[in-house]
């Protein structure tokens, strides 16, 4: 087989000027999404402040939206791969807009929560349907490149909502957060309208209602569980009862799935190695990076003093380096294959964290953090990219939709279980002995990821080159 060039293998990663509307649109629904799930916590306080409820305004306000984005991003990935994905992303975008008005306008703490729920619908409608676009227009390098792009630009964002989030908190006020989302919705809208529904639309099958709602019983019992025993004590009937509820419907759900004949989250695809075993160090990654990002910026706020535009201005150096050098690490796992990308980047951000475990009070955010966050920041942009575009090439184009909705959801569910044990780990108080037995374990949740992409991950996983989209299945 002829070696290709420096200058053919340039062409092949450089992106079709006529695909760009494409990218935009998927990058922009994203966006979104991401976004919102990251500005929220620096403005509950104000929160709370103006419509009261406490604590308990606070919980729901966060768990409604991941609840319902956790529950139902997997029949989304199908309604994407059967409906089409601009026809979905188009609805999503508009059900994300009008319930994020409903945010900004809502007069009591109920409508926000309810308001919330409708948020978390719409952005389990975006994200896989805007990744699955790009599966479907990019093939080969150009693909990895593309997704770098879309993985640096959702994952900044993300990165640097609280940021986002403080400055509009304490210029505006919190109800700003959500009215912000209109303005990219629109946007993105009006680039909607210039796609085409691609022809590789597949036929309609059954919605799998009874998985969607197995996964949402299971979802919230386990959650609830989570959070809540640390208030009532895992003894406590309801704490107990909503545990071994969520825990029977994981366990009806997966027999479900492997039983019904349209399945939301067909499990043979987990037979795929780079499939299963990615999805598996997706897990503990993003466990690491969702509780080891949210510790931090908390620490920052309620130990060591800083404001809430301060904590989020210390997350940039993470947000940069995401932003510029996720392509380029996207399009080198296209030509040498993911797994050396996924082995070293997760031990990268471990080694980040473990840094960081130098805080000591008085904090000095320049010696004892940022090393840490820059260490943690070139280790995400070495895997993010890496990790999707290898995941979501052994399944191929036909099936990226739900895919996409299944390591997203892998990802969403193991951040929020992360979080729910932060109160375990820190024994109730965040102080900088605390913060540092958290790193630690984020530390060791990453450096897992790794060890389990290192093993497990091949390179070349699809028959005939990389994205062609005929899936290796592992061995019986």
């Amino acid at each position: 087989m002829k070696k290709r060039s420096p200058m053919e293998r340039k062409e092949a990663v450089r992106l079709d000027p006529a695909l760009r509307p494409v990218l935009w649109v998927a990058i922009l629904a994203s966006f979104v999404a991401f976004l919102d799930g990251a500005i929220i916590n620096v403005a509950l306080p104000a929160m709370t402040d103006d419509l009261g409820g406490g604590l308990a305004l606070q919980q729901w306000v966060v768990d409604s939206y991941l609840l319902t984005l956790g529950a139902l991003i997997l029949i989304a990935g199908s309604l994407s791969d059967g409906f089409g994905r601009v026809r979905i992303l188009r609805l999503g975008l508009i059900l994300f807009g009008l319930a994020s008005l409903a945010c900004a306008l809502a007069p009591t703490g109920g409508v926000l929560i309810a308001s919330r729920a409708v948020q978390g619908v719409g952005g389990a409608l975006l994200v896989p349907s805007s990744l699955a676009l790009i599966m479907s227009a990019y093939r080969g390098a150009a693909r990895g490149h593309a997704v770098g792009l879309w993985t640096g630009w959702t994952g900044t964002s993300a990165i640097a909502g609280p940021l986002l989030g403080g400055l509009l908190v304490d210029v505006l006020n919190w109800r700003w957060i959500f009215a912000i989302n209109v303005l990219p919705i629109a946007v993105t809208l009006m680039i909607l309208g210039r796609l085409k529904e691609p022809s590789s639309v597949q036929s309609r099958p059954p919605l799998d209602v009874v998985g969607a709602v197995l996964a949402a019983v299971g979802l919230a019992g386990i959650v609830f569980a989570l959070i809540e025993q640390q208030r009532l004590g895992w003894s406590h009937p309801g704490v107990a009862g909503s545990l071994a509820l969520g825990a029977a419907s994981f366990v009806v759900f997966l027999w479900w799935e492997n039983r019904t004949a349209h399945p939301m989250m067909p499990l043979r695809l987990f037979r795929i190695r780079n499939f299963g075993i990615g999805n598996i160090a997706t897990a503990f990654i993003y466990a690491a990076l969702s509780l080891g990002m949210l510790m931090v910026v908390l620490f920052l706020q309620q130990v060591a003093g800083f404001s809430a535009t301060q904590a989020g201005l210390a997350t940039l150096p993470v947000a940069m380096l995401m932003l510029l050098l996720s392509g380029t690490f996207g399009g080198l796992a296209a030509r040498f294959g993911p797994r050396v990308f996924m082995a070293v980047g997760p031990l990268m951000i471990g080694i980040g964290y473990l840094l960081m475990t130098a805080a000591r009070m008085p904090v000095n955010f320049w010696t004892q953090l940022l090393p840490g966050l820059l260490v943690c920041g070139l280790g995400l942009a070495i895997t993010v990219a890496p990790l999707t575009a290898g995941i979501l090439s052994a399944v191929g184009p036909v099936e990226s939709g739900i895919g996409s909705a299944i390591n997203n959801a892998v990802s969403r569910i193991a951040g929020l279980i992360a979080v729910a044990f932060a109160g375990v780990i820190l024994g109730g108080v965040l102080d900088d002995a605390g913060f540092r037995r958290v790193l630690v374990v984020v530390a060791i949740l990453a450096v897992v990821g790794g060890v389990i992409s290192a093993w497990g991950i091949r390179n070349g996983s699809t028959r005939g080159g990389p994205g062609d989209g005929t899936p290796e299945v592992a061995p019986e």
